[in-house]
């Protein structure tokens, strides 16, 4: 099973992507603002933002998990994985709310993410340095 966790993350931040582009479906709804507009109603703009800032996120974060894994940290890549989603839903939660409580969630979620580039780079390197 440990094998597999950076798999199951992997499968959970799909979700997480499309919850952030239904969440924006439907402030675009909710509030008229029709596409290609990105801005009008203040819920819709943070909507969108969480929505790019989280497909921003996920492309540092999704090639360092698998990286990490690898290079022979699938278990712990897998657990910074889950600390990674666990932030970014709760910056995208509090975010919704109000744009200045979004501050937590980033930390936790950058602290996932430099988790799995250390793991990334100390694997890779290992790798390099064995020849």
């Amino acid at each position: 099973m440990t094998q597999h966790l950076p798999a199951l993350v992997t499968l959970l931040a799909m979700l997480l992507l499309f919850g952030t582009a239904f969440a924006v479906g439907r402030a675009r709804g909710r509030y008229g603002i029709a596409a290609p507009a990105t801005s009008g109603h203040p819920a819709f703009e943070r909507a969108f933002r969480v929505q790019m800032n989280t497909l921003e996120a996920a492309m540092l974060f999704l090639p360092t998990l698998w990286l990490a894994a690898s290079y022979g940290f699938a278990f712990w890549a897998g657990i910074a994985g889950l600390v990674w989603l666990a932030g970014r839903i709760w910056y995208a939660l509090a975010y919704l709310q109000e744009a200045g409580k979004r501050g937590g969630g980033f930390v936790l979620g950058m602290a996932g993410w430099v988790a799995t580039l250390v793991m990334a780079a100390l694997g890779l390197g290992r790798v390099l340095l064995a020849g």
